[in-house]
């Protein structure tokens, strides 16, 4: 038997080493026949390899060993405590890190800091300033932002709803349509994107009737318009049609099986009057709050945008900045590396469009790009955001192991996939309760990091608490770099007074170490 064995071993790889030899496709295995093939396992498992096995704890790319350690206990409700002081190097800190300057005098904690069902709402109401006739304050100031249903699997956009549900925040639907496993308890911001989907007619063409039945038909609380993503910002996409399933197809009012494109821009508008008009005839037929969100790469646009606002009265409710480090989309590698502002260049770009038009406090600010941690949350809500929004951490938060195969199909924790195969293993319902309890996290850690800079809420903290590193070795006030103004980037007097009636100091509440 095992002489058997040996010969066709024997067979198999002489059979493969004359494959190789005669193949023409790769030199590699022309040249090394048989043992090149260890060349492309190596780099098929370079990325599981490098995360497990080399890169240190604050290394690794697009999140560190740190940060999904943080997400991953957090969303199981475990010890997210590190022990034995930072392991980052502090001599000098590396240019770009931010430090907040602590109070000596910190705030009292409130009820909220242990209470995990306190949301933590937002200190602007959306939607006000141009008196639409559902404008609301948002519950959270965390919201989970745009991920489609089919570049996300059924499972893992139920598990995301479920979670929002939970934790009282706003889910967007992504770009992909409004489907099944978007009505699951989870109240909703619905994006419009450039192919309409869920709200076109049968030449794909945008339908204003079929975006007014969604509304009402579903706990839509808000409408996104988007213009660009930064994952691959001025880039339209493609599902193949291998993907394009009859939940699918049905979601977004495709034909099963066909591939399904994505242009990089608009066909019911064009130019920045066109957007405007589009957004007051949406708010108008719906009542809701609506806004647009872009990645940042032409300031022109910018500006035009707040200059007409001012000028007619009429625009967009929010907007929603993607940083150009975001990511849940897959992208070629230039548009990942080199289209779109990072966040922190971006926002204050905007933000001071608007600011010097006298529009900031009318327009309601969401940040996005790596934004799902306390300390970069903060920053983002200093620079002027009123609340962040988070995917790639929520994503992980639901079983994402950072394997980076969202491209091809064959996510192995069931989150970026339409396999049946790979999509059962992830449970909607567990993997929504730590959904929940990750952004339940983010704000607890949040409001900590507030009451140390002495304040309530962290929408009152304002951008000269926070130092950052310069390439000379200097820690200069974040405000110096980005030239505020001194109110810009905090809430108005009304706003803080609401503010400071929901975060009422409560003297009995101790904070422990879990």
């Amino acid at each position: 038997m095992w002489w058997y064995l040996l010969v066709a071993v024997v067979v198999g790889l002489g059979g493969l080493a004359l494959y190789d030899v005669f193949q023409t496709r790769k030199a590699v295995l022309r040249n090394f026949p048989v043992i090149g093939h260890l060349r492309y396992l190596l780099e098929a498992f370079g990325p599981e390899l490098r995360q497990y096995i080399v890169t240190n704890n604050d290394e690794e790319r697009p999140f560190s060993r740190d940060q999904r350690r943080w997400v991953y206990t957090s969303a199981k409700c475990e010890n997210n405590y590190f022990g034995f002081g930072s392991d980052n190097d502090f001599e000098p800190p590396r240019s770009g890190t931010v430090f907040f300057k602590h109070s000596a005098f910190p705030h009292p904690p409130t009820a909220a800091d242990h209470d995990p069902q306190h949301s933590l709402p937002a200190a602007k109401t959306l939607g006000s300033a141009h008196g639409r006739p559902h404008a609301i304050r948002p519950p959270s100031l965390v919201t989970v932002s745009g991920m489609s249903y089919g570049s996300l699997s059924g499972a893992a956009v139920e598990a995301l709803n479920r979670g929002c549900g939970l934790a009282g925040t706003w889910q967007s639907t992504g770009e992909g349509g409004l489907s099944p496993f978007h009505q699951q308890g989870g109240e909703l911001i619905f994006q419009v994107g450039t192919a309409y989907f869920g709200v076109r007619d049968a030449e794909g063409r945008f339908e204003l009737a079929r975006l007014v039945d969604l509304c009402q038909a579903n706990p839509v609380r808000a409408i996104e318009i988007k213009l660009s993503q930064g994952a691959k910002p001025g880039l339209g996409g493609l599902l193949p049609g291998a993907k394009v399933t009859s939940a699918i197809a049905a979601t977004r009012g495709i034909p099963l099986g066909k591939d399904c494109a994505s242009p990089a821009f608009h066909t019911a508008f064009s130019g920045v009057d066109g957007l405007i008009e589009f957004v007051e005839t949406l708010a108008g037929a719906t009542g809701l709050p609506v806004g647009l969100k872009s990645a940042v790469g032409d300031q022109g646009f910018w500006d035009q945008l707040a200059e007409r606002m001012a000028a007619t009265g009429g625009g967009v409710d929010f907007v929603m900045v993607d940083g150009g480090e975001g990511g849940t989309g897959a992208a070629p590698l230039v548009f990942s590396d080199q289209v779109a502002l990072p966040f922190r260049i971006g926002f204050p770009r905007v933000y001071r469009a608007f600011a010097e038009a006298g529009l900031n406090e009318d327009v309601f600010f969401i940040g996005a790009g790596k934004l799902g941690f306390p300390g970069a949350a903060l920053h983002a809500l200093a620079l002027g955001c009123d609340a962040v929004a988070v995917g790639r951490e929520a994503m992980m938060a639901i079983g994402c192991i950072q394997a980076q195969r969202c491209h091809t199909g064959r996510c192995p924790t069931g989150v970026a996939t339409q396999s049946p195969w790979l999509t059962r293993g992830l449970h909607p319902a567990s993997k929504a309760e730590r959904c929940a309890d990750y952004l339940r996290s983010l704000r607890k850690e949040l409001l900590q990091l507030a009451h140390a800079c002495g304040y309530s809420h962290p929408a009152e903290v304002p951008l000269h608490q926070l130092d950052v590193m310069t390439s000379a070795g200097h820690a200069v006030p974040v405000s110096e770099l980005v030239g505020y103004e001194a109110a810009w980037g905090l809430p108005s007097s009304g706003e803080l007074q609401a503010v400071q009636e929901i975060m009422v100091p409560n003297p009995t509440v101790r904070t422990t170490a879990p």
